[in-house]
C-alpha cells in the first residue's frame, strides 16, 4: 500500500499538494474565523478546531468519492468524425469539468481578489450566527464551497501516480491531514504571513489555471482523443512541479529582496 512513496514523484507531489492545500485554505481559515469569533470568546478556538476537523472529514469523504467517479474508465459513449474522435468515460467526464471548474475558479478568484478584497468576508459577515451549533453548520458549508477546488487540485496533482488507484488516493488524504493539522496549529501565523504576502496566494490561485488544464488535457489522453488523427498526448507533471517551484523560488527571492529594500529605507531614514 504504501510504495508510491518508495519514488520521488511521489513525494514531490506530497509537498507541494499540501503547500497547495494550505495556501488556498487561507481563504477557509479567514471565514472559519469571522464565523467562530460572533461567539463568545469560551468557544471561539473550540469552534475553528471543530470546524477544520469536519472540514477534514468532508474532504476525505469527498476524495474517496470523486476517485470513486474517476475509477470509471470504460468508455460509455463514442463520439466518431471525420475530424473527431472521442471515447467518453465518466473519469474523461469528471477530469473535463474539473478542469473547466478550476480554470472558472482561479481566474474569478484572483479577479474578487484584486477588485473585490472584501466581497467574501461581507457576505460572512452578514449572517446571524447565534450559537455553537449554527457556527459550526456555517462552517461545514463554508468548507463545503471550498473544498471543490482543492478535492480537484488534489486529483490534478496526483492523477496517474502509482501502480493502483488507492495509490493517488493515500497520498490525497495523507496531504489533506498534514495540511488541516497545520492550519490547526498554526491558523493565526499562516494567516499573518498570507496577509503580509498576498501575492503567494495570488501565486496559488494562479497555478490552479495550471492544474486546470492539465486536467483538461488529461482528459483529452486518457479518452484517446483524436484531432485531424492526432492523439491528445500525456503532460509529464514533472513540468508542473518544475513551474510550481520555480515561481516559488522566485517570489521568495522577491520577499527577501523587498524585506532588505525595506531596511535599507529604514536605515536611510535615521
Amino acid at each position: 500500500m504504501w510504495d508510491i512513496f518508495t519514488g520521488a514523484d511521489a513525494w514531490v507531489a506530497l509537498v507541494t499538494l499540501t503547500f497547495l492545500e494550505i495556501v488556498l485554505g487561507i481563504d477557509n481559515i479567514v471565514f472559519i474565523s469571522i464565523a467562530a469569533n460572533k461567539l463568545p470568546p469560551k468557544d471561539q478556538r473550540r469552534a475553528t478546531n471543530v470546524g477544520l476537523l469536519l472540514a477534514m472529514v468532508q474532504r476525505i469523504i469527498l476524495l474517496f468519492a470523486v476517485s470513486f467517479l474517476i475509477g470509471l474508465r470504460n468508455p460509455f459513449y463514442y463520439i466518431k468524425t471525420s475530424w473527431l474522435t472521442v471515447g467518453i468515460s465518466g473519469q474523461a467526464l469528471i477530469l473535463f469539468f474539473g478542469g473547466l471548474f478550476l480554470l472558472y475558479k482561479s481566474t474569478s478568484e484572483i479577479h474578487e481578489k484584486v477588485e473585490l478584497p472584501e466581497h467574501d468576508e461581507d457576505a460572512i459577515n452578514a449572517k446571524n450566527i447565534t450559537s455553537f451549533s449554527k457556527a459550526i453548520v456555517q462552517i461545514v458549508i463554508i468548507d463545503f464551497i471550498f473544498s471543490i477546488d482543492s478535492i480537484l487540485t488534489a486529483v490534478g496533482m496526483t492523477n496517474g501516480l502509482g501502480e493502483k488507484p488507492m495509490d493517488a488516493l493515500i497520498l490525497m488524504i495523507i496531504a489533506v491531514v498534514i495540511s488541516i493539522l497545520i492550519m490547526m496549529l498554526f491558523a493565526n501565523p499562516i494567516r499573518i504571513f498570507i496577509n503580509k504576502h498576498p501575492s503567494m496566494q495570488l501565486l496559488a490561485l494562479s497555478f490552479l489555471i495550471l492544474i486546470g488544464f492539465m486536467l483538461i488535457a488529461e482528459a483529452a489522453h486518457l479518452s484517446h482523443t483524436k484531432v485531424f488523427g492526432q492523439e491528445i498526448g500525456v503532460i509529464p507533471k514533472g513540468y508542473l512541479y518544475f513551474a510550481i517551484a520555480f515561481s516559488l523560488l522566485v517570489e521568495f527571492l522577491n520577499i527577501k529582496m523587498r524585506k532588505k529594500e525595506q531596511s535599507f529605507t529604514k536605515d536611510d531614514q535615521v
